[in-house]
């Protein structure tokens, strides 16, 4: 079964945006593809038009997001919520919001930066990552953080980029 997600995305965070909204789209894709067949909402994606929105943001709203969502302080790198699966009688409607993922451009840099990555590579793992807490995967428990990271490098991987948790010995 091959899904599609739409990508809808908005740069808050700048003027313009430095990354193409359809390089947004192929790393969302690439995530989906890695982590649908072991999603607990893989069946739902078959039946609709599947839409995801990413929303690259600045520290003030992040921090705002963070706090009022996960009673956390301070900003994060990505931030994912989760729509609400459409109840059986609605399920006809063509459209279905996968969620939405928030990412912290000042986060993300300043993380590149300290990880010696460049800023394209670790937006597309924050993507990815994000994507795969839409999909329903976690990484509370070791066990399920093993999983999802396995799927991490399996999607950034078909994208050509490097193993996100290797760490480079200089």
């Amino acid at each position: 079964m091959s899904i599609e997600i739409e990508t809808d995305v908005q740069w808050v965070a700048v003027d313009q945006s430095p990354i193409p909204a359809d390089v947004f789209a192929s790393w969302v894709n690439a995530a989906v593809a890695a982590g649908a067949s072991s999603s607990s909402r893989a069946e739902m994606l078959g039946l609709h038009k599947n839409i995801v929105t990413v929303r690259v943001v600045d520290e003030a709203e992040s921090a705002d997001l963070n706090q009022n969502y996960r009673g956390k302080s301070g900003s994060t790198n990505v931030l994912a919520f989760s729509a609400d699966s459409a109840p059986p009688q609605l399920e006809f409607l063509e459209e279905q919001e996968l969620g939405d993922l928030a990412i912290c451009l000042p986060v993300v840099i300043r993380e590149a930066t300290g990880q010696s990555k460049t800023l394209v590579a670790h937006m597309a793992h924050m993507v990815v990552h994000g994507t795969l807490h839409l999909l329903g995967f976690d990484h509370v428990k070791h066990s399920d953080a093993e999983v999802m990271e396995g799927l991490e490098v399996t999607a950034l991987g078909a994208l050509g980029y490097s193993n996100p948790y290797q760490v480079t010995k200089d």
